[in-house]
């Protein structure tokens, strides 16, 4: 063994490292997959949580600005 060399750097030393590959199709199908699903998902809670963010005021008289002009009021 030479001086200053582990055991672990000695070890090390012979092995071979494998290049990289890229991902497989089957492996990007599956990531796009789930990237379409996550964001369906977060359009479908936007979709059903909105009308739980209205009030019963503005779901009644179909949405607008919650002002009331002169003529709206109650007498």
């Amino acid at each position: 063994m030479e001086q200053g060399r582990g055991p672990a750097e000695e070890f090390l030393g012979d092995a071979a490292v494998r290049p990289q590959q890229g991902p497989t199709v089957r492996q990007v199908v599956g990531r796009a997959a789930f990237g379409v699903a996550a964001a369906a998902g977060l359009v479908a809670a936007v979709v059903l949580g909105t009308p739980a963010l209205q009030t019963p005021e503005a779901a009644h008289h179909g949405g607008g600005s919650g002002v009331h002009r002169a003529a709206d009021a109650p007498r």
